[in-house]
C-alpha cells in the first residue's frame, strides 16, 4: 500500500498500520419536525444533547484559543490515505466505520468492505444493488430488475433502502433507488451498528450502507461517458471537477446522468436524470464541504410479484422478459437532498465536526398491488393499487475525536450526537374498485389504464435522536486494541388525523445500547478480531384486539455476536467470520391474547471474502457464505425451528479480471453467482431452486488524440436464464433476462 509523507501526528498516526485510525467525519443521523408535546423523560434527553452540543461548541472555542497558530495544510491525498484504493484499485484499503471514523480494514473490528469509483464504472452499476451485490456473498439480491425499489438482505436480514446514510448522514440519500454516479465510495458494514451510526430508521440490523460523495481533485477533470443497456435504452454521464485559488483550497465537482428507454423487460422503460454538485474547501486547520443533488426515477411498467392460492404448486417461471404488472403502471421517484459538512482540528489531538442535512421525497405508484396464481396453467388475478407519499428530512451529527495516553496505554476517543427527524403524508388506494383483472403468466393481457386518484390517508412524524460515546484503547505497542462503547437513543413517533390535525397516536421510548471489540495484531499480515455489537428497531404498540392494547414498547435490540481473521498478503487480502445475531420479533400470544416481543429470529453464518490483485494482470473479488437463518421462537411454537423466507441459506460469488499480455489495454472481466433454494413459505413447504448466473464482458482502454479513451461491454444473465426470486411484498418475481450492457467514455 502507498505511504505518503504526512506533516501533521494526526496524519502520520493514520498512516501508522498499527494504529486505530479516526480521521475527520464518520456517523450517521436524521433530524425532522414534530410537535413538542413532551415527556419529562424526552425533556431530559434533550438537556442532555443540549448540554453536549455547548460543549462540544466551548470546546471548539477553548481549544481553538490554544492551538498553534499556523498548522501543516491538509492534503486531500493524505487525509484519504486509508480509504485509498487496495491493490487492483476494485475496493478501498478502509472505510468509515460511522462514529469511530475513517479505518484501514486492518485496524477495523468489523467486517466492512468499501468499493471504489472505478469499480462502480467498470461494472456499468446502473444502482447501488449493482454494485454490493455483484461479488459479496454476504449481500443478497433477488435479481428483480426495474421493480418499484432496490431490494437486498446483509447477512440474512432484509435491509431497508431508506437506512443508506450519505456521507455518514441518515436520510439524505435517494429514498427507493439510488443511481451511483456521484459516488467515489459504497461503503457496507456488515451487522448490527446502533453504537455506530445510531439507530436507522427503517430498523435494518444486517448491516448498513453509506454514499462516499465525489470530490474534486488535485488535477482537473472532464469524463463524458456514453452508455446503452438492452433493448433500446441510451444515456450520458457527465463528470466534471476543478480545484480553483491559489492553493487549490477550493473544489468543484459535478455529475450529471441521463438515461430512458426501453430495458431488457419486453414493455418496460426505464428513465433516469440525476444532478449533482459537490463544493469543498480546505485550509490550514479546517474543512468545509456541501453537496447538492436532484434525482428523478421513473419506471413504466415496473416489476411486481405474485402471491400462491392455497394448495397451489409453483409454476416454472415464464420468460425473463415477461413483465407481470400493466405495461401502463408506473412508478415515479424524485428525490432532492442539501448537506453541509465542516471539521476543525483544534489541535494535533482533537478534531471537531458538525454536520447538517435535509431532503425530500416525492413518490408515486400506480398498477398492481397483489396478485394470486389461482392455478397450474398460471392463471391469476391482480389487485390494482394506487399510492403516493411525500417525505421531509432533516438530519444533524455533531462530535469530536480525539487522542491521548495514560502511562503505556492509547486512546482514540470519540463523542457525537446525532438528530433526525422526517414528516411523512401518505396518499392514495389499495384497491381501485372496478380495475381487478385476470391474466395468464404465460401470454398477459391487460385492460385500460385506471385513472390516478390518491386521497390523503395518514400524517405521521418520526424523530431520533442520540449520544454516543467510544474510546479505544490501545496496548502493547498498539497491537492490541480494545474498542468500548455505548449509545443512548430516543423515539418519538406520532400519528395524526388528516383531517383535523389531532395526534391520534404517540409513541416515545429510549434504549441504551452497548458495544465491544478486540483486534489483535497477530503479525503485520494478520488481525484476529471479536466484538459485540446490538443494532435498534423501533418497537410497536400493542394492537386493539389485544389483552394488553395500547402497550408501548422499547426499540428492541438486535444482539450481534462475531468472531473473525484479516489476512493481508500485500496485493491480495483475505477475511474470514463466523457471527451469531439474534433478532427479537412481536407477535400475539393465541392463548393469552396478549401481544409481545416474544419472538425471535437467530441468524447464524460463517463467510470468507477475498480482493486484491494475487497476480500482475489479474484481480479477484468475492467469497462463500452460509447462513442459517432460523425462528427461535414463534406465537405457539407455529413454524419454529423454521427457516425464514427470502434468503439463500448458501452463496458463492467470483468476479475475475484479466490483463490480456498480448494486446495492452484490454481486459477480459467474468462474474459468477451461485445459490441455494429460498423458501417461500413460513412452514418451509414451498420454496423456489437455487440458481447459477453468469456474466462476461470485456473493456479496452487507449488514447485517441492524446485523451483516454475506455470502452465496456458485458452481458448479464449470458445464458439468459429464467428463475423465481423473492420480492419484498409477495412470494414471487421474474428475475432479470440476458441484459447488455455497453458504455464509451473519455477524459478530455
Amino acid at each position: 500500500m502507498t505511504v505518503y509523507d504526512l506533516p501533521s501526528p494526526l496524519l502520520r498516526a493514520a498512516a501508522d498500520p498499527t494504529r486505530v485510525l479516526m480521521l475527520p467525519p464518520g456517523m450517521a443521523r436524521r433530524y425532522q419536525s414534530t410537535p413538542n408535546a413532551r415527556s419529562g423523560q424526552t425533556q431530559a434527553l434533550g438537556i442532555r444533547m443540549s448540554a453536549l452540543a455547548l460543549g462540544l461548541l466551548a470546546s471548539f472555542a477553548a481549544l481553538a484559543e490554544s492551538a498553534p497558530s499556523t498548522l501543516p495544510s491538509v492534503q486531500v491525498q493524505e487525509q484519504r490515505r486509508v480509504t485509498g484504493d487496495y491493490a487492483g484499485g476494485q475496493v478501498a484499503s478502509g472505510s468509515r466505520v460511522g462514529l469511530l471514523g475513517d479505518k484501514d480494514f486492518m485496524d477495523t473490528p468489523f467486517s466492512t468492505v468499501s468499493y471504489t469509483e472505478s469499480f462502480i464504472r467498470d461494472r456499468q452499476a446502473k444502482d447501488l444493488t449493482d454494485v454490493i451485490a455483484a461479488t459479496d456473498p454476504t449481500v443478497f439480491s433477488n435479481g428483480v430488475t426495474g421493480s418499484w425499489s432496490e431490494n437486498y438482505a446483509i447477512r440474512g436480514f432484509a435491509s431497508s433502502t431508506s437506512d443508506t446514510t450519505f456521507n455518514g448522514l441518515s436520510g439524505m440519500a435517494p429514498y427507493y433507488r439510488t443511481s451511483p454516479e456521484m459516488f467515489e465510495r459504497i461503503e457496507v458494514l456488515k451487522g448490527p451498528s446502533a453504537l455506530l451510526n445510531g439507530m436507522p430508521p427503517g430498523g435494518s440490523v444486517g448491516g448498513s450502507v453509506n454514499l462516499v460523495p465525489k470530490r474534486a481533485g488535485d488535477q482537473p477533470l472532464l469524463r463524458v461517458s456514453a452508455n446503452f443497456a438492452s433493448d433500446a435504452q441510451f444515456g450520458t454521464h457527465v463528470d466534471v471537477g476543478r480545484r480553483l485559488g491559489a492553493d487549490k483550497q477550493f473544489g468543484i465537482r459535478f455529475n450529471g446522468a441521463y438515461r430512458d428507454g426501453d430495458g431488457a423487460v419486453g414493455k418496460q422503460s426505464k428513465k433516469v436524470q440525476l444532478g449533482s454538485l459537490a463544493l469543498d474547501w480546505r485550509g490550514e486547520r479546517a474543512r468545509l464541504s456541501a453537496d447538492l443533488y436532484s434525482a428523478d426515477d421513473r419506471v413504466d411498467g415496473p416489476a411486481r410479484g405474485v402471491g400462491l392460492a392455497p394448495g397451489v404448486a409453483i409454476p416454472r417461471p415464464p420468460r425473463g422478459d415477461t413483465l407481470i404488472n400493466p405495461d401502463w403502471a408506473y412508478v415515479d421517484s424524485q428525490d432532492k437532498g442539501a448537506m453541509l459538512r465542516g471539521e476543525l482540528d483544534i489541535n494535533e489531538h482533537l478534531m471537531a465536526y458538525l454536520a447538517y442535512g435535509t431532503s425530500k421525497t416525492d413518490y408515486r405508484y400506480n398498477g398492481s398491488i397483489s396478485a394470486q396464481i389461482l392455478n397450474p396453467a398460471g392463471d391469476f388475478t391482480t389487485v390494482m393499487g394506487q399510492l403516493a407519499f411525500d417525505i421531509k428530512k432533516q438530519s444533524g451529527d455533531a462530535g469530536l475525536r480525539g487522542s491521548f495516553r495514560t502511562g503505556s496505554v492509547g486512546h482514540q476517543w470519540a463523542a457525537n450526537v446525532t438528530h433526525y427527524q422526517h414528516t411523512q403524508n401518505d396518499f392514495g388506494r389499495r384497491s381501485v374498485p372496478g380495475w381487478d383483472w385476470t391474466t395468464n403468466l404465460y401470454n398477459p393481457v391487460w385492460g385500460p389504464a385506471a385513472p390516478f386518484i390518491a386521497p390523503h390517508i395518514s400524517h405521521t412524524e418520526l424523530r431520533l435522536d442520540s449520544i454516543g460515546f467510544a474510546d479505544t484503547l490501545s496496548f502493547a505497542d498498539d497491537r492490541v486494541q480494545l474498542t468500548l462503547g455505548v449509545r443512548r437513543q430516543q423515539v418519538v413517533s406520532e400519528t395524526f388525523n388528516v383531517a383535523s390535525g389531532a395526534r391520534t397516536s404517540r409513541y416515545d421510548e429510549s434504549a441504551t445500547t452497548p458495544a465491544a471489540a478486540l483486534l489483535v495484531k497477530a503479525t503485520d499480515k494478520l488481525s484476529v478480531y471479536a466484538n459485540y455489537i446490538e443494532g435498534l428497531s423501533q418497537g410497536a404498540t400493542a394492537p386493539m384486539t389485544a389483552a394488553n392494547a395500547g402497550d408501548v414498547f422499547a426499540p428492541f435490540r438486535t444482539k450481534q455476536k462475531e468472531l473473525g481473521l484479516k489476512l493481508d498478503l500485500g496485493s491480495f487480502a483475505h477475511t474470514f467470520s463466523v457471527y451469531e445475531i439474534k433478532r427479537p420479533s412481536s407477535y400475539t400470544d393465541p392463548v393469552t391474547n396478549i401481544f409481545s416481543f416474544g419472538g425471535e429470529q437467530r441468524n447464524r453464518g460463517v463467510e470468507w471474502g477475498f480482493f486484491g490483485a494475487p497476480l500482475d494482470g489479474v484481480r479477484l473479488l468475492g467469497g462463500v457464505a452460509y447462513v442459517q437463518p432460523k425462528l427461535t421462537r414463534t406465537a405457539g411454537g407455529v413454524n419454529e425451528g423454521r427457516i425464514a423466507t427470502a434468503v439463500a441459506q448458501r452463496q458463492a460469488k467470483l468476479g475475475v479480471e484479466w490483463d490480456v499480455p498480448a494486446l495492452e489495454g484490454l481486459t477480459l472481466t467474468g462474474n459468477a453467482t451461485a445459490m441455494s433454494k429460498q423458501y417461500i413459505s413460513a412452514d418451509n413447504r414451498l420454496s423456489v431452486p437455487g440458481r447459477t448466473l453468469f456474466d462476461v464482458g470485456a473493456r479496452y482502454s487507449t488514447t485517441v488524440a492524446g485523451r483516454l479513451l475506455a470502452l465496456r461491454a458485458s452481458v448479464n444473465n449470458v445464458t439468459n436464464k429464467a428463475y423465481w426470486g423473492m420480492p419484498l411484498l409477495s412470494s414471487l418475481a421474474l428475475g432479470a433476462p440476458r441484459t447488455v450492457l455497453l458504455s464509451a467514455t473519455m477524459d478530455f
